[in-house]
């Protein structure tokens, strides 16, 4: 099955405002950067956005901050992100932090379809705030449910036309699993290749769980921190 789009507004044609959206990526290291900058260019709003991190004021997600188009973010780390910070103090982002294993384990979750599991992360926290607690050898286990997302959005090295997609380095974050989970998966990727050009014994996700890909373009990669030393 072909399932090519031409461009990233097009993938990403049936996002409407007030869904929840999975976006890969860790710090900014694998984000799909074309679809963000698409739905920055869109008038989708109220979004709930699940993601390790919120980019930097003017790149990745912090783009869709700028805008106001994310009403809730839910991840693990935000801290290199001041419109992120002002939003959230000032009440105008609702904001649901989370341990990064258990981030990454809801998304498995939803992707292997399990509904909920028990983890010790988080026990004695805010984090455990009207949650059940359950015994296991001794120690208590917070029982954490698995995401429900309307799309998983993720960036891959290559991909071919049937979906099957492979990651480069640390890029291999949080992508595949949030590929596996969404209702509707969206992948951008820097070389889209025919299929059977790819190796099966390095695909890291199979195509199954893709429903739109596209050959993204412009990628900047930036890094968050660089750190120099001088010798």
């Amino acid at each position: 099955m072909d399932k090519r789009v031409t461009s990233a507004k097009e993938a990403i044609a049936g996002i409407s405002s007030g869904m929840t959206l999975m976006l890969g990526g860790f710090g900014l290291c694998g984000i799909p950067e074309n679809c963000i900058r698409a739905l920055q260019q869109s008038e989708v709003t109220d979004l709930t956005c699940i993601s390790n991190n919120a980019g930097v004021d003017d790149f990745g997600l912090g783009l869709l901050l700028q805008r106001k188009q994310i009403k809730k973010m839910i991840s693990s780390y935000v801290g290199e992100n001041d419109e992120f910070e002002r939003q959230m103090l000032s009440g105008e982002l609702e904001v649901d932090l989370i341990p990064q294993g258990t981030l990454a384990a809801r998304c498995y979750a939803a992707g292997a379809g399990m509904p909920a599991f028990y983890t010790p992360a988080g026990y004695g926290t805010e984090v455990a705030e009207g949650k059940e607690v359950r015994w296991f050898d001794g120690k208590p286990h917070l029982m954490e449910h698995a995401f429900e997302a309307d799309y998983a959005i993720v960036k891959a090295w290559k991909g071919d036309h049937a979906g099957n997609l492979i990651f480069k380095g640390t890029a291999r974050n949080f992508n595949p699993l949030m590929a596996m989970a969404g209702r509707i998966t969206i992948a951008e990727v820097e070389e889209l290749v025919e299929p059977g050009a790819l190796d099966p014994n390095h695909i890291h996700t199979a195509g199954i769980f893709v429903q739109r890909i596209f050959q993204g373009t412009d990628y900047e990669k930036r890094i968050e921190q660089r750190t120099v030393t001088n010798k």
